[in-house]
């Protein structure tokens, strides 16, 4: 008896697996169709709408109970009115981030050559200059705060020939039309899958510059504390630093007022020893991840409270 249902679950899933490949192409069509349409309008207004429509269905969502309850957890003190006004801020600034994807190209407007003139400002930039000029190995760590893609595109702006880490969709179809608009806006990629690690530290070898975001739980990643609550991390970024003797800054992206940014590039650091005098790759995750805290506090609306960073 117990064996009797085996035999309809695998046709089920055999069965799905021969439609999977038909819907993969239906829904990226869908989806390509939709962003090739709004970028026929004007990107603020898009962008505008978006961000209203997530303050107003955010909550509705499954993934608001995850964000709820990371808020209550990383801000006690915070009432309930007031960690619901952030949640609908919270779920607006994901709705902005999700149409500026279709318009990458047409809002990052910085010139080197003429600072202040567009909608972004930066930070630190004779620390891009630095990098690029010095041609030593760096490591620039960021998270998900504001539009963090931007980061990316304005290091391939200050031709640092920095090499990012991405996760690319499920969906094949939509991945390599993403890849294919990426790749037009940054330098190189490399997807986060088996051998990344091996490739970012090639990359160092060669006295390049590579980007890793630093904000994602790791189920196999040392302890560490944020907010206060331990979880765990990946220790990618402190084993390359350790591995390579690089310098590491850390990279911000910041939404402003009146479809604006700041980005600002900090460091280097000075990274924690151990007794041997090596980088200790455990205490340089917990100093990286408490500078991200730092930025996530005075910027809580900006950040991904919707991921499962405690488990």
């Amino acid at each position: 008896m117990n064996g009797m249902p085996t035999r309809p679950r695998r046709l089920k899933r055999g069965f799905y697996r021969y439609l999977s490949p038909g819907i993969d192409w239906i829904v990226a069509s869908i989806v390509i169709a939709f962003l090739s349409l709004i970028r026929l309008l004007p990107p603020d207004r898009v962008i505008r709408g978006f961000a209203a429509i997530g303050s107003r269905l955010g909550r509705f969502l499954p993934e608001n109970r995850v964000a709820d309850a990371n808020l209550a957890a990383a801000f006690p003190q915070m009432d309930d009115a007031s960690r619901r006004a952030l949640g609908r801020q919270i779920w607006g600034h994901l709705g902005r981030l999700g149409a500026e994807y279709a318009f990458l190209d047409k809002i990052f407007d910085f010139d080197p050559d003429n600072p202040g003139t567009g909608r972004f400002e930066i930070v630190g930039t004779e620390k891009f200059q630095s990098i690029r000029d010095r041609g030593k190995p760096a490591i620039l760590f960021t998270g998900h705060l504001a539009n963090f893609e931007i980061l990316a595109v304005c290091a391939a702006k200050f031709e640092l020939g920095m090499t990012s880490m991405f996760r690319p969709p499920n969906n094949k179809r939509i991945a390599r039309n993403l890849f294919r608009a990426r790749k037009k806006m940054m330098e190189n990629m490399v997807p986060s899958m088996t051998g990344a690690a091996y490739q970012l530290g090639h990359v160092l070898e060669q006295n390049g510059r590579v980007g890793v975001l630093i904000d994602q739980y790791f189920r196999r990643g040392p302890k560490i504390q944020f907010f206060g609550r331990p979880t765990r991390t990946n220790p990618l970024l402190g084993v390359l630093a350790r591995r390579h003797q690089c310098e590491v800054y850390g990279a911000r992206c910041i939404r402003l007022p009146g479809e604006r940014f700041r980005l600002e590039l900090t460091g280097p650091y000075d990274l924690p020893r151990d007794e041997s005098g090596e980088i200790d790759v455990e205490q340089t995750m917990q100093l990286v991840t408490s500078v991200l805290e730092e930025w996530v506090r005075e910027y809580p609306a900006q950040w991904l409270w919707a991921h499962r960073r405690w488990r």
